[in-house]
């Protein structure tokens, strides 16, 4: 598959935003971005463990290098939200 090249990571055009709801410091993280997605696997997800949460990481960097749409990254932090038992509150906009 040819590499659209790196993307924008704070766009938000056709990216339905969402609220995480987790625990400890985090708290309430909405996600409205690719960077966003980025910021809470990195720096907020309770475990660094789990094949949904890889998963969500190698989602993220494929479509941070223009290689998925956002919203496939989108869907691959929700399964991985479910695996680590993390509430998502879709955001209407």
């Amino acid at each position: 598959m040819p590499t659209v090249g790196i993307v924008n990571l704070h766009i938000r055009e056709d990216f339905a935003p969402l609220m995480l709801v987790m625990s400890g410091p985090a708290k309430n993280r909405p996600i409205r971005s690719l960077a966003e997605i980025a910021d809470a696997l990195l720096a907020a997800w309770p475990t660094d463990d789990g094949e949904e949460y890889i998963a969500a990481v190698q989602a993220c960097l494929d479509a941070i290098q223009g290689n998925i749409p956002a919203k496939a990254a989108r869907a691959a932090l929700i399964r991985a939200a479910e695996e680590a038992e993390i509430s998502v509150i879709a955001v209407v906009h």
